[in-house]
């Protein structure tokens, strides 16, 4: 009998444990994966601590999937994929194809979205059973290790960019430079925004400047986020990574005529966001889920042409539980990523 390693909870809260499983066999219209690499998500602590509803335990986390086709099942070869084919999977993990959502071609909204670690086991194994149409291939210009993160934190700020209202040349300001704002910064400047980096703290200014924003914005300056915008001219779109409903709450009258607010972070606390901050200036505020496949992929050839990677520190899995206390610490490199060797 084959058998491969996970990293698992048992319990809602629990520490991780690593085990041996048999290696599975993948059903019609999936594959089986070989794991390289696997981020570690902020939002996997939602599948942790049991907060979402249809969380079963022992479980499995992690959606940011890097590795290699090893076995397919009945008909995935006709969707064009081969035996070691690199791909990745990210929280897009398949769509059900039936629901309203998906019958309007709108997969990423699925209401039955299958996302790994929660609809089946994620990446903290060795081995992951994914439908074929979560697949996006990984380019060769990037590792397993920088390509899982694009499939979340990634594709999440490079989508929420690139279908914001702002075009080359507005002024784009991204609030929070961890895990998904160092990436959006990136994003916004290879896209040719006038971008603005803002987080807390004067220290950061030179942070941003590397990341190549134009502008820098202190949070906790004294001067408020907003009237420092509108000294700038105003931003046509402000992308909201930071999970902090007060501080997305400061940036919306730093918005200019017809701004959009793009919200990624999240956070249970309400936005303090009045009707008359919106209706005379025309602004719009949106929530912007990861992406599909076809979206991670897009996001992976953007990222190799520019050569814009995410900022990782790479552990092994046996060292998976103090690898995720260290990104809920805040004390990461911006991602934790897991390897399999």
């Amino acid at each position: 009998m084959s058998t491969y390693r996970v990293a698992q909870v048992t319990a809602s809260g629990g520490t991780f444990e690593l085990t041996e499983r048999e290696v599975p066999r993948p059903g019609a219209g999936q594959v089986r994966i070989a794991v390289d690499a696997c981020g570690i998500c902020h939002s996997d602590a939602l599948f942790v601590s049991g907060a979402l509803p249809g969380v079963s335990f022992p479980l499995v986390p992690g959606h940011e999937i890097a590795g290699r086709i090893e076995e397919l099942g009945e008909g995935a070869a006709d969707r064009g994929w081969q035996l070691g084919d690199r791909v990745a999977v990210g929280w897009f993990g398949g769509s059900c194809g039936h629901c309203r959502a998906c019958r309007e071609g709108d997969f990423i909204v699925c209401r039955n979205l299958k996302v790994p670690g929660w609809a089946y086991d994620g990446g903290f194994g060795g081995q992951v059973i994914a439908p074929a149409d979560a697949l996006a291939r990984i380019p060769e210009a990037l590792s397993a290790a920088d390509a899982g993160p694009m499939a979340c934190a990634g594709v999440t700020t490079y989508n929420g960019l690139r279908r914001s209202s702002a075009r080359p040349g507005d002024l784009v300001a991204v609030l929070g430079l961890g895990g998904l704002g160092h990436l959006g910064v990136q994003y916004a400047v290879a896209m040719g925004f006038e971008t603005v980096g803002i987080a807390r703290g004067a220290e950061k200014a030179d942070f941003a400047k590397r990341l190549g924003a134009h502008h820098y914005i202190d949070s906790t300056s004294g001067t408020p986020v907003a009237e420092a915008l509108q000294s700038l001219g105003g931003a046509k779109a402000v992308l909201a990574t930071a999970g902090n409903s007060e501080a997305i709450t400061a940036t919306v009258d730093g918005l200019t005529h017809r701004g959009e607010l793009v919200v990624i972070g999240a956070d249970t606390a309400p936005l303090g966001v009045s009707p008359a901050q919106l209706l005379m200036s025309g602004r719009v505020v949106r929530g912007h889920p990861s992406g599909t496949a076809q979206d991670v992929e897009d996001t992976m050839a953007f990222s190799a042409l520019h050569g814009i990677r995410p900022m990782t520190e790479t552990v092994p899995v046996d060292q998976a539980d103090e690898a995720y206390r260290k990104m809920l610490s805040g004390k990461a490199r911006f991602r934790m990523v897991l390897t399999y060797g």
